[in-house]
């Protein structure tokens, strides 16, 4: 397979979704979460607020007990990414800083993406619905505009002969 999968949904809209190799619709499975656990020691107000956010938008499909070390690890990462921004600022001509800079970024990206937190892959986890306006429809617009511009040139054709 080559490129990227295409989501759930997407497939569903175009009606080539095969029923066998994704989980049934109606299986949901609940996380007993109990209270949300306290940040790691050493996280700045940044990581904290990172800390909370995640874990209350994820926490239906984010374990508190199995994946908070990857988002400690994100919060983490985004003051670590706070302060290299700060350096990139003050020192504009290295740039060994941007380059690290955009390197943490493909890291935060990844770990987000891991933890279901990117737009993408919460359409594949299921919890996203694709707009109804779609790509998919959009082309269909489109070929129903063309085609009403045709029908009024074949009518004029037909009278014609």
């Amino acid at each position: 397979m080559t490129g990227k999968p295409i989501p759930t949904e997407i497939k569903r809209l175009r009606g080539t979704l095969r029923a066998d190799r994704v989980l049934s619709p109606s299986l949901r499975v609940t996380i007993d979460q109990g209270e949300t656990p306290e940040p790691p020691e050493g996280l700045g107000e940044l990581g904290r607020g990172v800390w909370e956010r995640v874990l209350s938008e994820g926490k239906s499909w984010i374990s508190y007990r199995l994946d908070t070390l990857l988002v400690g690890i994100v919060a983490d990462q985004f003051e670590e990414r706070a302060t290299l921004r700060e350096l990139v600022e003050a020192n504009p001509d290295n740039p060994r800083l941007r380059i690290a800079l955009r390197e943490l970024d493909k890291q935060l990206v990844s770990n987000l993406g891991t933890l279901g937190l990117t737009p993408t892959d919460r359409a594949r986890l299921g919890f996203v619905e694709v707009s109804k306006e779609s790509k998919l429809s959009k082309l269909q617009e489109l070929m129903a505009r063309a085609e009403e511009r045709r029908a009024p040139n074949l009518e004029a054709v037909s009278k014609d002969n």
